[in-house]
Order: C-alpha cells, then structure tokens, then sequence
C-alpha cells in the first residue's frame, strides 16, 4: 500500500513502532514541523526521503488531502504513515484517504505481545477446527485480573504496581482535559470525568442513555456528545447487538467496552484486592479483558471478523460477545469467573447453536481454571489463558 493510517489510543505504541519504519519523520503536534503542512501541505511533502512518518496528524488535517493527491499522482508502495490518536471522521464516505489510505488500528499491548509469544489468533484457530492448547502453568482468577489492570500500554510495562497506578491517573487526567479539548473545544472536563466514570461502571455491560444520564448528571444531548468522544479518543468501544432473522426478539442495545481494561484502575481508582471483593466489577473487568484480547485480534485475523454481542428482550438468552466471521457464520463467547464451569454455563451458546444450525461455528466458555474440556457439540470450556496459549 502507498499509504498507512495507524489509529489507537495515546500511549499505545503507534509512533514508536512507525519511526522504525521511516526515514523521515515529521511531528505535527510541533509547531515548528506543523506551520509548513499548514500553510501549503502539497509542496511541504515533496521531495521527503520515503517511507514518511506523519505523527499526530490531526493537528493538522488537510494533510490527509494532501496525502491523497500525492497518492493519486504516485500509487507505489510505502510512501507514507500516518499515526494520531483520534478516530473522528474517518469512517464519513467524504473522507479523502477512502480507497487511498488502508486504516489500521492499533491498540495497547496484547497479553501475547507482553509475554513475547507468537500465537495464532484464536478465532483463526476456531474457525479451522484446530485443538486448543492450553498453558502449563495457568493464572488464577487473581492473576488474571493482575493482568487485567496491569494493561498493556509499553510505557508501564516495567513499572511497580504504584507507579503504574500513578501513571493511569496522569493518563485519564490529560484524556479528560487536553486531549479531549483539542479535539473538540468547550466541553466541561468535569462532566466529562463523571460520565467517563459511569461509562466505566457499566463496561461490558447494556446500560441504557438514561441510566449513564442519571449517574453522570447530564442531559442526552451532552450524553451523546460525549460518548461520540470518547469513541473518536479510541478509549471506548461500542459493541452493536447482533441481528439476525433466524431469532426473534433480539434487542439493539449495544454493549459499551472501555478499550484498556487497565483504564478501569485509573478512572474508578482500582486495585486488585477491591476488584476481587466485588463481584460485579469482577465480571465486568474479566469481559472488558477478553474483549480486549480478541479486539486486537480483529485486524489481523484471515476472515476479517466483526464484534458484537448477542441478548434477547429480558435476556432470556444473551451472549457476552459474538465474532461474525462472514456469511453469517459465527463463534460466540461467554466469560466465566468459574474455574471449572459445567453445562449451564453454555446453555445460551447451545440455544444458539441449536437456532442457527451449520451457521454456528464454535461456541467457547472461556473460564478461570486450567483445563479445556467438551461441554457439547461444536462447545467447549477453555482457559482464558487460550487466548494466548
């Protein structure tokens, strides 16, 4: 491709993986390297010694048109990276890099990327039939909450628990502040926290406009504004329910997810100890963690899956997340805090196999414990720790 767009939240790599990849490297965010892009983006990009990294590009957005005519004029392969860390526009049918461009996300640091392991994704591995394997020497379910507010931002790797601590805090801070007011300008960085808290309470979870509203103190309007956000700073994923016209009664709330689960320590001041003494924090945080695993799985899997979930009117039936991997074809997940989970605990995903039929692919309980076992046809209970086995 002649041209990348890496998109993620701050602090999750994205530069310091692209400078390995450049020869000329132009910071926009630095308002001696910026003044040029701004006044004519055209002639500030000839003649640069390729591939060029253009950081923090929406500092200064007509460069992406610029990039676009450069392309146009010459299509060869590695000319330029763009890195930020904001969605905002780019999925509009306006935008200039469509068909130009390929956007690439990037998120915090994988379980397996932190450990060094070279795995295949497990929905490739799911959807090929391939046996799972499973670590020697599985977490516990202490130890995958470890992981789960440890996180997976580089820069906290070798931090102590109580700096890393400090460091989430600091994060939040500026997401609140400077980076959302540069983004968008005028939004009241106090509301903004409260609603951040409330969205982080229900992570993983349906929460209705109102129930957010109430706990943040907002009206809808403001609600709205600023969840679109926190979605465009990349720290919040909206999961769409899942449809389809084998099931009837399905609902179209979607699912809020904060991306790092590590984030969850920052805004709702964590701990391990605290998490594991409240039972509803503990399942949230373990779904946000899963989700977390396959969602960095998203961009690099073969079949080019999709996330969602799955939940009835009055959750009769619900599944936590659900991975459509084309042609209707579908892998389901349930997340339990359950080292050794029996038969119930796949009930939803046999209803599921069962309504739709060879479209169903593999349903899988991923679970606290240490071994994988059958739990029913195309079902199995497997270690969380699968995701990285």
């Amino acid at each position: 491709m002649p041209a990348l767009l890496l998109v993620g939240p701050r602090a999750s790599g994205k530069t310091t993986t692209a400078s390995r990849l450049a020869r000329t490297i132009v910071r926009l965010d630095r308002p001696g390297d910026a003044v040029a892009f701004a006044a004519d983006p055209d002639a500030a990009l000839r003649d640069l010694d390729e591939p060029v990294l253009l950081d923090e590009w929406q500092a200064v957005p007509g460069v992406l048109a610029a990039v676009k005519r450069a392309v146009d004029a010459d299509a060869h392969a590695g000319r330029y990276i763009l890195t930020g860390s904001v969605r905002a526009d780019l999925e509009a049918e306006t935008w200039p890099g469509t068909g130009r461009v390929l956007r690439v996300p990037m998120y915090p640091l994988s379980v397996a990327e932190r450990l060094e392991r070279r795995v295949t994704p497990l929905i490739d591995r799911l959807e090929r039939g391939e046996t799972l394997r499973v670590l020697r020497d599985p977490p516990d379910l202490r130890g995958y909450i470890e992981l789960a507010l440890a996180g997976g931002f580089p820069e906290t790797l070798a931090l102590t628990s109580t700096t890393r601590l400090r460091w989430l805090d600091s994060y939040v801070d500026q997401l609140l502040t400077r980076d959302a007011l540069q983004l968008e300008g005028g939004r009241d960085p106090t509301r903004l926290r409260r609603f951040f808290e409330a969205v982080a309470l229900n992570s993983a979870g349906t929460a209705d406009v109102q129930t957010l509203l109430a706990t943040a103190g907002i009206n809808r309007k403001t609600a709205v504004a600023y969840e679109q956000l926190l979605a465009n700073l990349m720290v919040l994923d909206v999961v769409p329910a899942w449809t389809s016209n084998r099931l009837k009664r399905l609902t179209r709330s979607a699912k809020r997810y904060v991306v790092e689960p590590a984030l969850l320590a920052g805004v709702l001041r964590l701990d391990v100890s605290t998490v594991m003494r409240d039972g509803d924090l503990l399942g949230r945080i373990l779904d946000t963690f899963v989700a977390a695993q396959l969602r960095s799985e998203l961009a690099i899997a073969d079949s080019r899956p999709r996330l969602y979930h799955l939940r009835q009117e009055q959750g009769r039936h619900e599944v936590d997340l659900l991975v459509e991997l084309g042609a209707g074809r579908v892998l389901a997940f349930e997340v339990k805090a359950d080292a050794a989970p029996g038969p119930d605990a796949a009930k939803h995903l046999a209803w599921l196999r069962d309504e739709l039929g060879d479209r169903f692919v593999a349903g899988v309980v991923l679970h606290t414990g240490p071994r994988a076992f059958a739990l029913g046809e195309r079902i199995i209970a497997a270690p969380i720790c699968t995701l990285w086995s």
